[in-house]
């Protein structure tokens, strides 16, 4: 399910945001990355895919045993994590690349986990690239996402409805619904909902927990 949001704007919107994002967003989303990693150690990490690693600011928190590869489809943003890597000397940081989360250049089954931090609402396509990332996780391996979920009634999805345009011009779409997820998991083939749970600020945003069944075959051998 293609949506409004187009590539080539989003990796414009990006480019502009490169220089200021962590100033902007480094606090506001703090609490959300911050749980995110703690779900990927407390899967045992591995090789871990972060999608839309952006400027690379959660990289200095995974342990050093993790074997980190960072994609995003901004390369501003990339250069900004690369600098990060260089100075903190992130030697466990293997790949830093532009890459659309749609055509992940990864093995099916390559990952122990993908993780992608405020990613969802941020991509033409949040079907395809959550197929994408079933695809390169391992069978027993987690899909963890952070990301804002939109109201399904009330005040706040009017304002959403309304904000939505503005937003589409810096990148992202407020007015995501958890049904979205919900009917993906339901016709992914060997993938399972784990867990949501509510973030900060004000319950808005949620971490979310997939798993691939160990055994799954591959989503392109299952089609």
């Amino acid at each position: 399910m293609a949506d409004d949001l187009d590539r080539d704007k989003v990796a414009k919107a990006y480019a502009r945001w490169a220089p200021i994002y962590d100033m902007v967003f480094g606090q506001v989303f703090e609490r959300g990355r911050k749980a995110a990693i703690a779900a990927v150690e407390a899967t045992g990490g591995g090789r871990i895919l972060e999608v839309g690693v952006g400027t690379g600011i959660s990289l200095p928190d995974y342990r050093r045993t993790n074997r980190l590869f960072g994609v995003d489809i901004s390369e501003p943003m990339l250069r900004k994590a690369q600098e990060r890597v260089v100075a903190q000397k992130l030697d466990n940081v293997e790949v830093l690349s532009v890459m659309d989360a749609t055509k992940l250049a990864f093995p099916d089954g390559w990952f122990d986990v993908v993780v992608a931090q405020y990613v969802i609402t941020a991509v033409p396509d949040p079907e395809g690239t959550l197929d994408e990332f079933a695809r390169v996780v391992k069978p027993g391996g987690e899909i963890i996402l952070v990301n804002h979920i939109g109201a399904e009634s009330g005040a706040r999805k009017i304002f959403e409805a309304a904000f939505a345009p503005i937003a589409r011009k810096l990148g992202w779409r407020p007015e995501f619904p958890w049904e979205r997820l919900a009917r993906w998991v339901e016709k992914a083939p060997g993938i399972r909902f784990i867990d949501r749970k509510p973030m900060p600020p004000l319950g808005h945003f949620s971490l979310i927990r997939f798993g691939r069944v160990a055994g799954a075959p591959s989503l392109r051998a299952a089609e």
